[in-house]
């Protein structure tokens, strides 16, 4: 007799020695057995054809879980390897895993893949779905997988490193593998292989360069079509091309991976923190400026050294040892550590727009989303033990009030212990609770995710959703009991005595730069007045307008509106054109009716057109929307 349990806590006995995951999702029902992918008993990632001998709690995985998508996707890198191995010689196997946009495998052979040697590659993928080749699982010894691995240096390398080696077949091609797999080819229905790309062995430059093919699946057509699109219109808000476009920012080869801002990208750059600054004030914080470049003793104090120093960037000052910031954190406990507070004083609530730099390989550049000098914004809130709960629930509060402003609906992630954490034990434990329950009293729907942690404390993540429903990781809570012991801060008790007080470090928009490439491209260039650097164009129709223009145009400035006055000798149509092209919100056109009126036409970013508009009443309605940060303007 087993006995199964399943997520919502009911039971199922069976009356057998040994079952597997599929036999079980077939006694609940056909559809859930055709769409099942894996397995997870005991909180142990299973194929199907696992087999159960024991009371076990099992939930069947299917594409809808986030482990379903990623199992479901390292297969379809497996059946992209096989496709490889059966259409070239002589190939040398790298990795395949999934990743957040598909999956890859890296390739050693001797001629570069070209763009048909991919659609070669599809037609064998499709063969092999057709035969629904199974995935078959075994373990083998040490000794097995070297002779197996004999003519493949890469997974003899890695099977050196393992302890337990286990390998899938499909069809004539082994690959080594801890699995999870699909039982069969045949459930990847729907794939479409990418791109071709360089990629280091293990990411390290001075490993021999491999070529990595990238890919996407699902098991249905629809959702394939469907992801397609998507990347049409992804391709259409890429921020890299309306920045350009609009003149926000640019990248040069003399600064790699660190942004020039222009005019108007330094004005919704400087809105931002202007927002931002002043939600904080409200809360009572206070704003700190620290140094890029701090003492090495100062890195290898707080940790980081240990945990950052590949990413860091290094100089000397009077023949000491220094480095660029890579966080803000050590500067602002330098500036907590200047006095004695009393228990009184806190929570502090310490914020900073502090540059930071961090060496990212070039590969992974990637307009403002991906970059290697951007400004964080930071704060540090020291709090006593009993103040925890409160001060997470207030953080929750303004994460709400901040993406809420920008139109942004949200998931919540809670990161627990890391393997390579620091600190004591019952520390962690006691802020994984204080995470969990400040989320539990405001209702926050959560998903656990063990392990991803930060080195010195758990952390709650938050991922925005834009306008196409794409995920962004910006803000993070992490409590942090660690650093306040490494760098001894203390407090004042009640008692007299010194306490060691709590330290919070959040970030909601995160990176200012990476945050201002997710709103670029979530209104496509289309932002709300209130940060929009140019709000209004006015073009006359004719050059005998232009007074009347002109005096429209001061009206405007004098009320504080940010307007220009496109006077090019190019007709009217064309003026209109490039100021959508351009994305200017509101575009006022003056004629001879509207001279003699003393009115505007007004035509706004929805397309729509309105004759006889008083200067006065626009003004009126800009200001207004500008002052409740609404997200369109309508007149």
């Amino acid at each position: 007799m087993i006995v199964i349990t399943f997520p919502d806590a009911s039971k199922v006995q069976y009356k057998k020695k040994s079952i597997t995951p599929l036999e079980i999702a077939e006694d609940i029902g056909a559809g859930l057995a055709k769409a099942a992918i894996a397995a997870k008993v005991d909180d142990l990632l299973v194929d199907l054809s696992f087999p159960i001998k024991k009371d076990a709690a099992i939930k069947i995985i299917t594409f809808k879980d986030d482990e379903g998508k990623e199992i479901f996707r390292h297969s379809s890198a497996h059946l992209m390897a096989a496709a490889v191995d059966n259409l070239f010689k002589n190939v040398k196997f790298g990795i395949g895993p999934a990743v957040e946009e598909g999956f890859y495998y890296d390739f050693d052979i001797k001629k570069p893949f070209t763009p048909s040697d991919l659609a070669k590659i599809e037609g064998e993928m499709r063969r092999l779905v057709k035969e629904d080749v199974k995935f078959i699982r075994k373990d083998i010894s040490k000794k097995e997988a070297e002779v197996l691995f004999k003519n493949q240096p890469y997974k003899s390398e890695m099977a050196k490193e393992l302890d337990k080696i286990s390998v899938y077949a499909l069809g004539k091609f082994v690959d080594l593998c801890k699995g999870p797999h699909i039982s069969s080819a045949g459930k990847i229905e729907a794939f479409k292989l990418m791109k071709i790309a360089g990629a280091y062995w293990k990411g390290n430059s001075s490993n021999k360069q491999l070529q990595r093919i990238y890919g996407i699946s699902f098991p249905s057509s629809k959702e394939l079509n469907k992801y397609l699109k998507l990347l049409e219109e992804a391709e259409k808000r890429d921020h890299r091309k309306i920045g350009k476009q609009m003149g926000l920012f640019s990248m040069h080869e003399e600064a790699p991976g660190m942004p020039f801002f222009h005019d108007k990208g330094t004005f919704i750059f400087d809105e931002l923190i202007k927002y931002m600054i002043c939600e904080m004030r409200k809360l009572g914080y206070e704003i700190n400026k620290t140094p890029m470049i701090l003492n090495k003793q100062l890195w290898l104090q707080s940790g980081h050294w240990d945990h950052y120093k590949e990413s860091m960037y290094y100089t000397k000052i009077d023949e000491a040892d220094y480095a660029v910031k890579p966080m803000n954190c050590p500067g602002n406990i330098l500036i907590f550590k200047t006095k004695q507070h009393s228990y009184r004083e806190l929570p502090i609530k310490a914020g900073e727009f502090g540059l930071v730099h961090r060496h990212e390989l070039s590969g992974v550049l990637s307009g403002l989303f991906r970059v290697r000098a951007f400004t964080q914004d930071d704060a540090h809130v020291f709090c006593t033990e009993e103040q925890i709960k409160d001060q997470i629930i207030e953080l929750l509060d303004l994460v709400e009030r901040v993406y809420s402003t920008f139109g942004f609906e949200y998931e919540v992630e809670l990161s627990t212990k890391p393997a390579k954490a620091m600190g004591d034990p019952k520390k962690w434990d006691m802020a994984e609770t204080a995470l969990e329950d400040a989320l539990k009293a405001k209702k926050i729907k959560f998903k656990l995710n063990p392990g991803d942690g930060a080195f010195y404390g758990p952390k709650i993540d938050f991922h925005i959703k834009d306008a196409i429903g794409r995920k962004w990781q910006c803000g993070t809570i992490q409590l942090d009991f660690s650093m306040p012991e490494k760098f001894d801060l203390t407090y004042e008790g009640k008692d007299g005595k010194k306490h060691r007080p709590v330290m919070l470090h959040r970030t909601i928009l995160g990176s200012i730069e990476r945050f201002m490439g997710v709103l670029i491209e979530h209104y496509s260039g289309w932002f709300p007045l209130w940060i929009n650097p140019l709000q209004a164009r006015v073009i006359a129709v004719s050059d005998k307008f232009n007074k009347y223009a002109l005096k429209v145009l001061d009206e405007l400035k004098e009320n504080g509106i940010r307007v220009d006055f496109d006077d090019r000798a190019e007709s009217t149509g064309k003026k209109v054109r490039d100021a959508q092209l351009e994305k200017v919100p509101i575009v006022i056109n003056v004629g001879e009716k509207e001279e003699k009126a003393k009115t505007i036409a007004v035509r706004t970013s929805d397309g729509k057109l309105k004759f006889g508009v008083k200067v006065s009443s626009l003004i009126s309605k800009i200001n207004d929307n500008v002052e409740k940060k609404e997200l369109e303007f309508k007149l």
